[in-house]
């Protein structure tokens, strides 16, 4: 990831699969669930993401 803070630009690879989240212009990665199996709940207040939850699965 290469981020140009003076033009406020960031490059991402698409190679990877990734969630980001941009939040008064940063970049943030979320985490993966550690098993490959999950999800990413993303909580919203005054129009701004405010908190990430992740939930991991088990598959057996």
């Amino acid at each position: 990831m290469k981020i140009d803070v003076e033009n406020m630009k960031a490059e991402i690879s698409l190679m990877e699969n990734a969630v980001y989240i941009v939040k008064d212009g940063e970049l943030h990665k979320i985490l993966k669930p550690e098993t490959g199996h999950g999800k990413q709940i993303i909580s919203w207040q005054g129009h701004k993401p405010c908190n990430a939850k992740l939930e991991t699965d088990i598959k057996f």
